[in-house]
Formats: C-alpha cells, structure tokens, sequence
C-alpha cells in the first residue's frame, strides 16, 4: 500500500471501472492518507481522523465494484457489509458491532497468511522429516553398552560405532529424500496422522451461536480443556505433504503475535465498506413509528462505532477510531440529508456517482481486462469456438443497453449481463458440437436477436 500513489491507485481502477473519475479520486486519497498517518509522530497520529466518505449514485454504476477492487488492491483489511441486514439493539438480527468483528477477522487471516510465509520453510523441512519417516520407519533405538567401573564385565567400549544396518538405513533415507525432492514418488499413496479437525464442530456452533459477540472466544477455552485428537488419513504424497507442510506452519506460528498485530492492523487500516445506507435512511426526515424507527435505530448503533468506540471481539478489544469507513447507497427515494445529522456528519467527503449512458456502455464492454466481452470470448474458447464481437455488434449492444435502461428500470451496467447472455444463449447451449467453428457477432445479429424483446417493453421488464 505504501507504494502506491493516488495516480497509481486510480490508474489501477481505471483497469477494472469505467469513468467515475472523482469517485476514484477521493477513494485514492483517502487510502494514501491512511499511509500518510502512519509516518505522522505518535502525538499527532492519534489526532488525525480518517475522513469518511459517502458514495451516492444509481445501482450499476460502479460503487460496490470499486469496493471490490479495492479489497484486491491494498493489503489492509477490508470488509463490504450491507447495511440493511443490521437491526437495532432488541431485535433480531445482526447488531451492527459485527461488522468490527468481521474486520478482526478478516485482518487476522490476513496477518496469519504472511506469518506463514516466514515459517513456510521450515515447515517444509519438518513435514520433509515426517514424510520420510511415514516412508521408511525408523529402526528402533538398541541399547548402547554403558561403561560401568564397578562392573569387570564391563569394559571401556569407546564412542558407539555405526552398524552397517543403520548405514543402510541412512542411505535409503537419504535416497528417498532425493526421490521425493524430485517429485518422484508424488503419486504414491501412505497413511499418515493428522489434526482433526472435525471434533471441533461442537465448538464451532457455539461460536456462531453468538457467544463470539460476548468476546469468548469458545475455541481457544475448550481448546485448552480437551486434548488434541488426530485422526488417520490415505492420500498420494504430494498431497500428503501439501497437508503437513500446512499443519507444521499452523503449529510453528505464534498466534499471540498474529493477534496482536491483527488488531494493531485493524485499527490503522482497516477499511469498512458500508453498502446500502440509503436503505437505512428515514424517508422524509424520520419520525412516527413503524419500519422508520428501526431504521433510526440502526442509524444511532452505527453512529458510535463511526464516531470511535471499543467493540469486543473473540480477538480482544477493538477500537474503531481511525477505522475508514466508505458508504454507498443509490438514494433514488431518500436523501443523505435523511440521515441522522450526526450520522451525516461522520461522512464529510461526499461523491455523486455519474449515471451511464450508451459511450460509457460500450466502454465498460471494451476496455476493462475483466470486459464481458472478453468473458464470453475466452469461455467459448474452451470448447473451440473462436467468437468475436465486431465494434458495430458493441456499439449495437450499448444503444440497446441505455435504450432499455431508460424504458424500463435503470439498473446501468448490469443490464450488459442480462442482454449479452442472451445474445450469446443459442451459442452456449449448442457449443460442445460446435467444435472448431469461428462464430463472428455483428450489429445485424445484435438486432435481429433483440429486437423482439426491444419491441414488447412488458415483456422487456422480466427478460431484460
């Protein structure tokens, strides 16, 4: 992350996503303030607050697929969580402090996943080790004769010699090291020990049962009551060692340390996409009863943890004070200005998110190294069908996408999905036979296909 500039950082979005130049922009500064922080003094780091940001705009413009990018982008945990599946204190559901707890989570596996790295070598060596004696068990230990001054019988015997056995037994060792080094001996199949890990099903719904958001972590304590069970397994030697060099990482790291600098990750990095506000929102300004109380509700619980709290996790605790926290919602029937304004003020930098139209359409179907385009190209490529899409069939495919987005409900780019699947349907389905041919995709076949479903705009709504 400390690597990339704000320039880099939208030059790497501008890869994946079409326009939404500004909402790149303050998404790129945003992270490379978080960078920023870091090299700040101790006494200034802790005053300078992450500036949120809400992102508004139409569904299918961009939002979560910048969030998505993002989490591939950075090394900093990273969650996206919808708004509405929180519920108020009292009632049902998920409490909003789980999204802080998923975030620990998440920067734990990601701090053990690097850890395991720096033992990942000699953790193959001890795996190596366990191998080899699965492969050739080991003789076992014969007594040496002890020099005894006491005893006549008992002479001084000088240092113990190697028996040809345990000469023999060393080469074929060494032999095997090499053979298996090679990949030699991959396929053949042994029996070996290992963790199991199913005796910890009874643990595990506990922990999803909701003591974890009384921060017991449920594992760790019967973990230390109950002795660790191993369980016997056949599997080929390439598997087999995938599977101890994994177990011998797990046991060579210090899970003390991981969490340590999980939470410290968490707390300077971390990153929280917060999708759907909007329908979090109180129409109209809030008051009254019914579904808008509980959505306030919501609102006041997002609020301290937004603000800076401690939320306690299975991990330990977690302040949320220099969490950056990024809201998305597409506003259609509220408004930000909906929001509780301590809620609204939470959010200082705001972004409209540009709606799409018929050039940006056929952008997104060219440009991107992720375009649908490319998608369907290289999928038919598997059963070998060379298809190609001509500029006139993309263009084709782009009016269409904005004229149907206009008539009926606007859902932007994701109406590409819906409108190239079934111009390629025939295509797909009859592909296995179709081996070897060259199929080539122009604006005539574009409208032939679609022109029916153009046409009939009741029947449009359900296809399209």
């Amino acid at each position: 992350m400390e690597n990339l500039t704000p320039i880099q950082i939208v030059n790497e979005l501008d890869k994946y996503i079409v326009g939404q130049n500004d909402a790149k922009r303050k998404v790129a500064i945003a992270l490379r303030n978080r960078w920023r922080r870091q090299q700040l003094p101790d006494e200034l780091r802790d005053e300078v607050s992450p500036k949120n940001i809400i992102m508004i705009g139409p569904t299918g413009v961009g939002k979560t697929e910048i969030a998505r990018r993002l989490s591939k982008l950075v090394d900093a945990p990273f969650i996206k969580v919808e708004a509405s599946k929180f519920t108020e204190v009292g009632y049902v559901g998920r409490d909003c402090e789980s999204m802080i707890r998923d975030l620990t989570e998440v920067s734990v596996n990601l701090v053990r996943e690097e850890m395991k790295e720096s033992v990942a070598e000699k953790a193959k060596a001890i795996a190596k080790s366990r191998l080899l004696d699965i492969l050739l068990p080991p003789q076992p230990i014969r007594a040496q004769k002890i020099f005894n001054p006491s005893d006549p019988r008992s002479g001084d015997e000088g240092p113990a010699r190697v028996t040809p056995e345990e000469s023999a037994e060393k080469r074929t060792r060494e032999m095997l090291a090499k053979k298996l080094d090679a990949g030699e001996l991959d396929d053949k199949e042994v029996d070996f020990e290992m963790k199991d890990t199913g005796s910890n099903s009874m643990m595990q719904m506990f922990t999803n049962s909701g003591m974890e958001e009384m921060g017991v972590n449920m594992q760790e304590m019967f973990g230390k009551l109950m002795p660790e069970k191993t369980k016997k397994r056949r599997a080929t030697v390439g598997d087999a060692r995938s599977i101890l060099e994994q177990e011998e990482m797990e046991n060579l790291l210090d899970m003390d340390e991981v969490v340590k600098l999980a939470i410290e990750r968490a707390e300077n990095a971390g990153i929280v996409f917060l999708d759907e506000i909007d329908k979090i929102a109180s129409k109209g300004g809030g008051g009254g009863t019914g579904p808008d109380v509980s959505r306030e509700g919501v609102q006041r619980d997002i609020l301290p943890i937004v603000e800076g709290s401690t939320v306690t996790t299975k991990y330990g605790v977690v302040r949320t004070d220099h969490i950056l926290f990024i809201a998305a919602g597409a506003f259609h029937i509220a408004k930000v200005s909906d929001l509780i304004p301590e809620l609204q003020g939470r959010f200082p930098i705001r972004v409209q998110l540009e709606s799409l139209n018929a050039k940006d359409f056929a952008r997104i179907l060219r440009e991107p190294k992720n375009s649908l385009v490319r998608q369907y190209e290289a999928m038919m490529g598997t059963e070998g069908i060379t298809l190609k899409f001509e500029d006139e069939a993309i263009e084709e495919m782009a009016r269409i996408c904005q004229e149907v987005n206009e008539g009926t409900e606007n859902i932007g780019a994701r109406r590409l999905h819906t409108i190239i699947e079934y111009l390629v349907e025939d295509l797909s389905f009859d592909a296995p036979d179709r081996d070897g041919e060259s199929v080539v995709i122009d604006a005539d076949s574009v409208r032939a296909r679609l022109a029916e479903i153009q046409e009939d705009r009741d029947l449009g709504k359900y296809v399209l």
